[in-house]
């Protein structure tokens, strides 16, 4: 039986991001999980806004340019994602959409959980989402996880609320259990 590989998708490019913190958080809840947990953070997969003449989705996972063949193989590495994804303005962040959009059957079909943050917690980033990763067939989690700046960030950065682990633990589960049955 082959280890099965979770890609945390880091979908913040921001200076500064808060998205860094939440990564770390992820990571060090994961360590002692039974699953890999990989990092695949956008910051270090600088693409073009999509502009191939080929659909993603009809490119067979082969692309012009060396950034997105990259960012493809990472993807395709993954069984499954946990997408860490802010909330700008009342949605998901442009580079992040826009690497999604960028692939094609490097998702489909593929499990995805969420971590979202903002200031109501990250919530209509995720609703934004779902139907976007459904589109794609990839099963959903349904826990997930809305970290809010005012009260999950103190002055030292990340200070999750203690539910917050509960509810990570819980999505962590949710979500490994779909790669399981993928």
């Amino acid at each position: 039986m082959t280890e099965s590989t979770i890609g945390v998708f880091v979908g913040s490019v921001r200076e500064g991001r808060a998205g860094e913190q939440v990564r770390d958080w992820i990571v060090e809840a994961a360590k002692e999980r039974d699953i890999e947990y990989r990092v695949i953070d956008l910051v270090d997969h600088v693409l073009p806004l999509m502009s191939a003449a080929i659909p993603p989705a009809a490119a067979n996972k082969t692309y012009d340019d060396e950034h997105v063949t990259r960012f493809s193989q990472a993807i395709d590495e993954c069984d499954g994602f946990l997408f860490v994804t802010p909330e700008y303005n009342h949605s998901v962040p442009g580079p992040m959409k826009n690497a999604f959009d960028s692939l094609g059957g490097e998702w489909v079909g593929k499990p995805v959980a969420f971590v979202s943050y903002g200031a109501e917690g990250g919530v209509r980033a995720v609703e934004a989402w779902r139907p976007a990763v459904a589109n794609l067939y990839m099963p959903q989690a349904r826990a997930q996880i809305a970290l809010r700046l005012a009260t999950d960030f103190g002055d030292n950065g990340l200070e999750p609320e203690a539910h917050q682990g509960e509810q990570l633990t819980k999505t962590l589960d949710e979500l490994e259990k779909l790669v399981g049955n993928h």
